[in-house]
């Protein structure tokens, strides 16, 4: 069954805007998987303007499902992945400065820094994922860096997914059963949501897990956290 790993970022954005801790993003993830979250992810940026660097420690201390930490494999990550030694590390090249992620990685410019930071996150026992696009070369290059998973950057399919979903799902299986024949595991994430979430798992049956943020955290205002974590885990054939 494929995984529901909630990303918690813009719940200390909120807290972030007012100062204080409110809401309380350790509260938060133990009651996202309280009601039901198989995982949970975070992804510190170098400004801290969401999820600050001791959130990260903070969250290790309590959370029991898969943690997943997201960012650019810069020192500072490294030495905090190395700490915390979560379940999983995903690389992501971002600038420091980005908004959100935005792409996935070039797997053959960066093939030496990619096995160099893969080869010491798999010397501390953590699972390495990698953000890529669903471009063949692309997929074949992560799996020479020697990466466990790679996740799909899946904000294309989002995005062509009202106007023509079959046009927009078809590059995204042709790299994911690249990725299943190279025996890397396979996440995906960016802007997937209620509409588009379903189409995906049925097209891609083996997905290992989803990381959701964005649009689940701003459905949970209408519909309330345990309520639309049910909602997504519905999307994905699991039923409570």
């Amino acid at each position: 069954m494929t995984r529901l790993s909630v990303n918690i970022n813009k719940f200390a954005t909120l807290r972030n805007a007012r100062g204080g801790n409110n809401p309380d993003v350790v509260k938060v993830a133990l009651d996202c998987e309280r009601f039901g979250a198989q995982g949970i992810t975070v992804h510190p940026r170098p400004d801290e303007r969401h999820i600050r660097y001791n959130d990260v420690i903070e969250l290790s201390k309590v959370v029991t499902t898969e943690f997943n930490i997201e960012g650019y494999p810069d020192e500072r990550y490294m030495e905090l992945v190395k700490k915390v030694k979560p379940a999983q590390a995903t690389l992501v090249p971002d600038a420091p400065d980005v908004i959100t992620s935005n792409a996935g990685w070039d797997t053959v410019k960066n093939e030496t820094f990619l096995k160099e930071i893969i080869s010491e996150l798999k010397k501390e026992g953590i699972r390495a994922s990698i953000f890529v696009d669903p471009v063949q070369k692309m997929v074949e290059g992560a799996a020479k860096v020697g990466t466990d998973r790679i996740e799909l950057y899946t904000e294309a399919y989002a995005r062509g997914y009202h106007s023509n979903k079959e046009a927009a799902i078809a590059p995204y299986l042709k790299a994911a059963d690249l990725a299943k024949n190279l025996n890397l595991g396979l996440n995906a994430g960016h802007d997937l949501d209620l509409d588009n979430l379903s189409y995906l798992k049925e097209s891609i049956t083996y997905l290992d897990e989803v990381s959701i943020g964005h649009a689940l955290i701003c459905d949970a205002i209408y519909y309330g956290l345990e309520n639309i974590i049910q909602l997504y885990l519905r999307q994905l054939g699991h039923y409570r």
